[in-house]
C-alpha cells in the first residue's frame, strides 16, 4: 500500500509544494509544529531514512540546505532546524523547522491547525526565497 507521501509524489493528494526535482519533494507539513514547517522526501518510497542508498542520502542534504535558507530568510528564527523521526509516516522523510530554541523541535507539542490561506502564503513566502 501507498503512504501518503506516495500519493502526495503521484499527485493524487495535493500539497503546498516548496521544490521538487527528480529525486526528491519538498512541501508544507499540514499538521506544523510552527509557521514554515518544511517535510522533504525522497521519491523512492523507503520506510527508514538509513536504508536509503549513501548516495541519495547525501542528495538529500543537498537538496534541502537551499530550503532551510529560505525558511531562514522567511522566519524570525536562529536558524532552521532539523529532525528525522519517521514514525507517523513508513516513508522516510526529513522536517525543516524554523527554530530559536530546541523545544521548537518538540514533536510531542499540539501541532498548529492552520487555514487554507494562511498555508498560500507561508508556502509563497518561501518559494519566495529560494534562489
Amino acid at each position: 500500500m501507498k503512504s501518503i507521501f506516495s500519493k502526495i509524489i503521484a499527485g493524487e493528494i495535493p500539497c503546498y509544494k516548496i521544490a521538487e526535482n527528480n529525486n526528491f519533494i519538498a512541501f508544507l507539513d499540514v499538521f506544523p509544529l510552527v509557521r514554515g514547517h518544511v517535510l522533504v522526501v525522497p521519491k523512492i518510497e523507503t520506510d527508514k531514512i538509513f536504508d536509503m542508498s549513501d548516495e541519495l542520502l547525501s542528495e538529500m542534504l543537498v537538496f534541502a540546505k537551499p530550503i532551510a535558507k529560505a525558511i531562514e530568510k522567511s522566519f524570525d528564527c536562529k536558524r532552521c532546524g532539523i529532525s528525522v523521526i519517521g514514525l507517523e509516516v513508513p516513508h522516510a522523510h526529513m522536517h525543516l523547522v524554523p527554530i530559536s530554541t530546541a523545544d521548537d523541535l518538540n514533536f510531542t507539542r499540539e501541532k498548529l491547525k492552520l487555514e487554507k490561506e494562511e498555508m498560500a502564503s507561508i508556502c509563497e513566502k518561501i518559494v519566495s526565497h529560494l534562489n
